[in-house]
């Protein structure tokens, strides 16, 4: 298996320390005045969630992940279960709701997806950074609330709620970052 020296040390970096898959989420060089340098690093379980602070000396090295990022297309809910499939080989996948969390609120049937791999289970599951979704649901904007920024709770076609602008319509197709769950802009009246 390969491994990383500190020299190649970065955010983003998938590593395995104890058996388990991490990603290096923050990583930062310290050269004190006296002594040798060494490299701060905050690694986070890509099974589990938790994170670990660890420093290593220059030299140190670390195995490398045995992850594998994949394009995958959602095919459907099953449950409490979500099936992707692999646009190449056609091979299935169901994802658990406690892997996928909050994906839900952007899935729409055949939207391409990313999935992490580890050990041809799948640990991650991430929608596009921009979704486009229908507002099926929400409140009438009030005369005059053009000015301010007024916002109001809408639901798309999806079933979940997101927080837009008062302007939006039912009909309104608009655009959410899928990171950050926040209204972009709206796509078509």
């Amino acid at each position: 298996m390969a491994t990383y020296n500190t020299s190649d040390f970065r955010k983003g970096l998938k590593v395995q320390i104890d058996g388990e898959p991490y990603i290096m989420s923050e990583m930062m060089f310290v050269k004190p005045g006296k002594g040798n340098a060494f490299y701060k690093c905050k690694l986070k379980n890509l099974i589990r969630g938790t994170t670990l602070d660890r420093t290593y000396k220059g030299g140190d090295a670390l195995e490398s992940a045995d992850v594998e990022t994949t394009e995958v297309q959602f095919l459907y809910r099953q449950g409490e279960d979500y099936v992707f499939m692999h646009g190449e080989s056609f091979e299935q996948f169901e994802v658990s709701s406690d892997v996928a969390g909050d994906i839900w609120m952007y899935l729409k049937d055949g939207m391409s997806c990313s999935m992490t791999l580890y050990n041809g289970n799948a640990i991650i599951v991430e929608a596009p950074n921009h979704v486009e979704l229908e507002v099926i649901d929400c409140v009438p904007g009030a005369k005059g609330d053009t000015a301010t920024n007024v916002t109001k709770p809408a639901k798309v076609e999806t079933g979940a709620e997101f927080t837009v602008p008062g302007f939006i319509k039912i009909g309104n197709v608009i655009k959410i970052d899928s990171r950050s769950g926040e209204y972009i802009e709206r796509v078509s009246n």
